[in-house]
Formats: C-alpha cells, sequence, structure tokens
C-alpha cells in the first residue's frame, strides 16, 4: 500500500522533526596533541524541534533549531567532544534551504542550497566573505586553521533513519597545506514529536 503524506508545512525538513542516536559516526581531522591526521569514531545524539513561522517583511521562513552532541567512543561517560546548535531553515516561495550553525570552539556558519518539499538528500555549502552564506571564526582559528569553505549534506533513508556528511577545507598553519576535516554518521530516529502537540 502506498504511503500517503500530508502537504509537509516543513518541507524537506519535516522528516527530522524527533530526536534521534546514531553509534556509526567517523570523524577525519588533524590531531594537534598527536601532530598528525587519523580518524575517530563516534556516538552522537540529535533533537530537531519545529519553531514558529518566520517573517521578514514579504519573506516567510519555515524550520526547526536544533542540537548535535559527540562523544568519542570509549569516552560515552565523560564530556563530549563536539557540540553545535542552530536552525534549519527553508524558504518555500524560492526554495532555498539554510543551515545556521554555532560550533562550541566559536565557528558560526550560514550555509545554503537549493530543495524542494519532498526532496530526500539537502546539500548545503558556504564559503568565507560570502555575503549570505559565509563562514565566522574565532582569531585563534583563523590564524593556524583558516576555513575555506564548508559542504553538509543529510540524506533521508526511510522515516527513521537519516546519514549526514560535512567537510571543512581548512589550512593548516602547522603543516602549510590545505586539509577536509570531515564527518559522518547514520542517526536512527528514538522519538518521535508532532509539531502540534508534543511528543507522539
Amino acid at each position: 500500500m502506498a504511503t500517503i503524506l500530508g502537504p509537509q508545512r516543513l518541507g524537506p525538513l519535516t522528516p527530522l522533526v524527533g530526536e534521534w542516536e546514531g553509534d556509526v559516526g567517523v570523524d577525519l581531522s588533524f590531531h594537534n596533541k598527536d601532530d598528525e591526521t587519523g580518524q575517530t569514531g563516534y556516538f552522537e545524539k540529535a533533537w530537531f524541534h519545529p519553531i514558529p513561522l518566520q517573517e521578514n517583511g514579504k519573506q516567510t521562513l519555515e524550520g526547526l533549531n536544533y542540537k548535535m552532541t559527540a562523544w568519542r567512543h570509549g569516552e560515552e561517560a565523560m564530556d563530549p567532544f563536539h557540540d553545535e546548535v542552530g536552525y534549519l531553515l527553508w524558504e518555500k516561495a524560492t526554495g532555498q534551504i539554510m543551515r545556521v550553525v554555532v560550533f562550541g570552539r566559536g565557528i558560526a556558519i550560514i550555509a545554503g542550497g537549493s530543495a524542494k518539499a519532498r526532496d530526500r538528500k539537502l546539500k548545503f555549502t558556504a564559503t568565507p566573505g560570502d555575503p549570505s552564506y559565509g563562514i565566522l571564526q574565532n582569531k585563534y582559528l583563523l590564524e593556524r586553521a583558516q576555513l575555506k569553505s564548508f559542504t553538509s549534506t543529510f540524506t533521508f533513508s526511510g522515516s527513521d533513519s537519516f546519514s549526514y556528511t560535512s567537510d571543512l577545507v581548512l589550512k593548516l598553519a602547522a603543516t602549510g597545506k590545505t586539509m577536509h576535516h570531515t564527518d559522518r554518521n547514520t542517526l536512527q530516529r528514538v522519538a518521535s514529536m508532532h509539531p502540534g502537540v508534543g511528543r507522539a
């Protein structure tokens, strides 16, 4: 029997509503203490909650606020090594999607792309200096690991699973070389939420 879907007020962001966990995360980054690039496995928790309709003059945005937190495997009872908060926004009239994110390390990004209401793959990009979809970082990081670009993709598989990838291209002062700091994980829904009445 075919699935019958409603109008999806949140457009392509609709499948994300709820709480999620994933245990197959892989982080590829430069480890300053070891002076080398290495991979780290991680466990992650995330939630995505609907926000009220946002109006900027004639512009209207639907969206979610969200939080994603990750712990290295074997350190789940300790402090997380990654934490981010932000918003995912969709403008129906233009098909623009936005990821507005702040990382606890002192990095802020507005990344954007295009998506239709029922797209199953969302791609966000940002570059430093772009007046719309750009990147900011604190002075310490700018001097030691200058960010050159950001790309992130969310892919939905079924109704209770999604995967993401992210790629931060940065120039390391320690090596003088450019590298890709990448993250990927697949998360499973652990709690549903109805936008109108709370948890299902």
